[in-house]
């Protein structure tokens, strides 16, 4: 039986924030996500070396996403029941196996089973990540989770930017020195997963705490609605996403015939103002609104995107920057603020909504290379354009923040 004092001492510890557990897990994030951008940053030298159509180059993404979404969910529910603070490690080892067939494929098949495995990593990586995240965040879950995922983010970015220095020139088989950052991780990761096997308290507490305390009186119609909503909204921003992340480079060479180097280069440009973007939506979240962030990222990007596909080289990649940051303040307030609809079932939570996410990027590719098999390159930007403007669903989300105000 727990003594007044000792009662105190741990909710004390569950409402600080742990800053070396979050960079840790941050670190990690982005070491997990550096090797995931490789996938799609070889597209254009296995397009050439196989002789793949943009169908095959979309059905290698749809096998990556899948693989890296399915499980999410189901890793994320059982977690939640039975914490395993080394599945950390664990996934990052399917990674490296993945890696390493990579550097080696000489055919399709070989190819879609290396990116499988390297989905299969992903896939008990994020659930699980992102609640040691929530562990470690006390009561800053907003930043906890910008930190988190601008880990991810900055890794996405760098993955075009080695492949134009690393792979491009040297090729394939040069993908095996990043097996390097893999085990980099798993050591990284070990420790955090001793971290997390003695803190077990920490979530126990805080979700009771939010449960208690922070949970606003929702009926279940409203969560089921708002958790649909929210998914709805993940499934524009990911279907955006994708047609930049994977076929960006093929749109720029196709436009304005920059070579693959330079493509790459506009790429990264890209993706690091997404990563930049990462770090705003958590902390503004946490002052403002999840709900705010969530309108301003979605929706306000529209005027971006349309202009997108009617401007010259130059101001295509000033456009991807606004776009990019823009876009991904999103999700970890689209994250935070699932979570504290469903308080007690975080792992459930994070694995559906990166797993969703995965999933519709995976199909956002397939979709995507196929319309651009039929039509061309710049008519899926002509299309996607429009995608931002779902953000109008964002009214029909219940405003939280003002609900908790209330109740004080």
């Amino acid at each position: 039986m727990q003594t007044a004092k000792e009662s105190e001492i741990i909710k004390k510890a569950a409402e600080g924030t742990v800053y070396s557990i979050l960079f840790s897990i941050s670190f990690s994030h982005l070491l997990n996500d550096t090797i995931q951008s490789l996938i799609p940053s070889i597209y254009p030298v296995v397009k050439n070396s196989l002789h793949l159509n943009f169908s095959q180059i979309g059905l290698i993404t749809l096998t990556f996403q899948l693989t890296a979404c399915l499980f999410q969910p189901v890793v994320g529910s059982y977690t939640d029941q039975k914490p395993q603070p080394f599945s950390l490690a664990m996934g990052m080892g399917f990674s490296l196996i993945g890696l390493l067939l990579l550097s080696q494929a000489g055919s399709y098949a070989i190819l879609l089973v290396s990116v499988a495995l390297i989905g299969t990593g992903s896939s008990i990586f994020h659930p699980e990540a992102s609640k040691v995240a929530y562990m470690a965040a006390g009561k800053r879950r907003g930043l906890a989770q910008s930190i988190f995922q601008v880990g991810g983010n900055t890794g996405s970015s760098l993955g075009p930017l080695l492949a134009a220095l690393i792979i491009v020139p040297f090729g394939q088989s040069s993908i095996l020195w990043f097996s390097l950052l893999a085990l980099l991780a798993i050591i990284v990761l070990s420790t955090v997963g001793n971290w997390y096997k003695n803190n077990m308290h920490r979530i126990k507490q805080k979700a009771g705490s939010a449960a208690l305390k922070d949970h606003p009186v929702l009926s279940r119609r409203t969560i089921v609605t708002s958790i649909i909503i929210l998914l709805i909204l993940i499934f524009s921003k990911y279907f955006y996403i994708v047609s930049i992340s994977n076929y960006y480079t093929f749109y720029l060479m196709d436009k304005f015939h920059v070579s693959i180097q330079s493509s790459q280069m506009y790429l990264f440009v890209f993706l690091f103002a997404v990563a930049a973007g990462t770090l705003m939506g958590g902390p503004v979240g946490d002052r403002i609104g999840r709900k705010y962030v969530i309108w301003f990222s979605i929706l306000g990007v529209a005027p971006f995107t349309l202009l997108l596909p009617h401007v010259s080289l130059f101001w295509t990649s000033a456009l991807s920057v606004f776009i990019g940051f823009i876009l991904a303040s999103a999700f970890s307030a689209i994250l935070v603020y699932a979570q504290e609809l469903l308080p007690g079932k975080i792992g459930m939570i994070s694995g559906l909504f990166f797993g969703f996410a995965f999933g519709m990027g995976g199909l956002g590719s397939a979709v995507l290379g196929t319309l651009a098999d039929h039509t061309s390159i710049e008519f899926v930007y002509d299309v996607c354009a429009y995608l931002p403007l779902i953000g109008l669903l964002t009214a029909f989300l219940p405003d939280i923040g003002e609900r908790k105000k209330k109740s004080k």
